[in-house]
């Protein structure tokens, strides 16, 4: 398993390549075929919804990608209320059409049961089937959490299917509650506590703290003699 490939932060030119993720991740599960039967029509519908979420995700979150581009994650700050994205209903509509109603109930059922604190929201893991997929979903998944863990906050997910249950658990993760979902799929609702941040020692050499009330170091006595004038003082 592939669990210290490098992770980037995704920008907008990686949106493209986030959502195919997305589409090829989400098309095959129960919950794909229940959003969108049509299997000729799925994956376009299923890419155009993913497009709304992810670029509200890069101006309300984040998103990584594995250096090598096989999978990624999208984040949600969840630290303050979110606006839904922008005409969400407009654009959802023009994206799946008869199939809006059925985003919307799957909309609707998650965010009933979001946690009202504050939070990073682990909103999609886009690995899509692939021999090395479980190395992929670990790899990008732990990288994320280098990043997000600075933060300092919790992290609440949603998982779809038992391989990413299981990952989900081995990173940390605590079931809350079991889900049921239209069409027979089940979604596992997780949460992460707070993770310690740890603390590098500073390399920076540091001045001894002086105790209270002490004087100046002691130095050696100096007598001074004043030759011309015959006195003499002590210094230090």
């Amino acid at each position: 398993m592939h669990v210290n490939l490098p992770v980037n932060r995704a920008r907008w030119c990686d949106l493209d390549w986030i959502v195919d993720l997305l589409t090829a991740t989400i098309v095959p599960t129960h919950l794909g075929a229940w959003l969108v039967p049509d299997e000729r029509r799925r994956p376009a519908v299923i890419a155009a919804v993913a497009r709304i979420w992810t670029e509200h995700a890069l101006l309300f979150g984040d998103a990584f990608l594995l250096r090598d581009g096989t999978a990624a994650t999208v984040w949600f700050h969840r630290y303050r209320p979110i606006p839904p994205p922008p005409r969400y209903d407009e654009r959802l509509d023009d994206a799946s059409g008869e199939h809006a109603v059925r985003f919307r109930r799957v909309d609707h059922l998650l965010a009933a049961r979001r946690p009202a604190e504050a939070h990073n929201h682990l909103a999609f893991l886009a690995a899509p089937p692939d021999p090395d997929r479980a190395g992929q979903a670990a790899a990008v998944l732990a990288g994320s959490h280098r990043h997000m863990d600075n933060v300092g906050l919790p992290t609440y997910a949603e998982a779809h299917g038992d391989d990413d249950l299981r990952l989900y658990r081995r990173l940390g993760y605590r079931s809350r509650q079991r889900l049921s979902c239209p069409g027979g799929a089940t979604v596992n609702l997780l949460w992460r506590p707070v993770r310690p941040v740890p603390i590098i020692p500073s390399t920076l050499a540091t001045r001894p703290v002086r105790p209270a009330g002490a004087t100046t170091p002691n130095r050696p006595l100096v007598v001074a003699v004043d030759v011309a004038g015959g006195g003499a003082g002590a210094r230090r």
